[in-house]
């Protein structure tokens, strides 16, 4: 399960931001046997200038198109917690899981993070190929959180980075659209795992 959000803005302590847009896609090998794209439909969505503009949000495709909160959650969490899937995502462990914390928080839920022993991050996978550091199997979740805290200037680990250094074709225009995201992440993940053994 390869999942990504797109949200008002990149502050995770702005009580305001909210995911509006869901992408997933289960796979298996080289397929892709399913995909998701969901616009959440909230009453006050307040997105940034800037995220609106990066992402190409339309707001009236969203006020069209969006669904229910409830429904794209629960949708999303019987795949998100079912053992068998592992989850995959860029910077997951920086920014996405703590969005699925704030989407079940404006639900009124409690946060659940047992999902995270089952996850791998594609950005600290890709920091870890950079600089040659090997993978704790056995504690594999705090190995990519210390990963992820890792910073070094001139380091380029953005999808658009991997995606041309791994000579994968990608439409720059599309980038920051969640489903698009994940669909070029899932080729990216493709390729590490030949390179970082997990």
């Amino acid at each position: 399960m390869v999942f990504d959000f797109e949200t008002c803005n990149l502050n995770l302590c702005d009580k305001n931001n909210k995911p509006w847009q869901l992408g997933f896609i289960l796979c298996e090998g080289a397929k892709t046997l399913k995909e998701f794209n969901f616009l959440i439909k909230w009453d006050k969505l307040n997105i940034s200038a800037d995220a609106a503009k990066i992402t190409g949000f339309n707001r009236k495709k969203y006020e069209q198109e969006s669904i229910e909160p409830e429904k794209v959650l629960d949708f999303m969490e019987q795949y998100l917690y079912d053992p068998n899937y592992i989850k995959v995502g860029h910077n997951l462990l920086g920014f996405d899981v703590y969005i699925h914390s704030i989407f079940r928080k404006a639900l009124g839920k409690k946060p659940d993070y047992s999902y995270l022993k089952n996850l791998v991050d594609t950005l600290c996978i890709a920091k870890a190929i950079k600089k040659d550091i090997k993978p704790s199997k056995e504690k594999l979740l705090s190995w990519q959180f210390k990963l992820t805290s890792f910073k070094e200037k001139g380091m380029k680990a953005s999808i658009t980075a991997l995606c041309k250094s791994y000579g994968i074709d990608f439409d720059q225009s599309k980038l920051h659209d969640a489903i698009y995201d994940v669909k070029m992440n899932y080729e990216i993940f493709r390729r590490q795992i030949w390179e970082l053994e997990l």
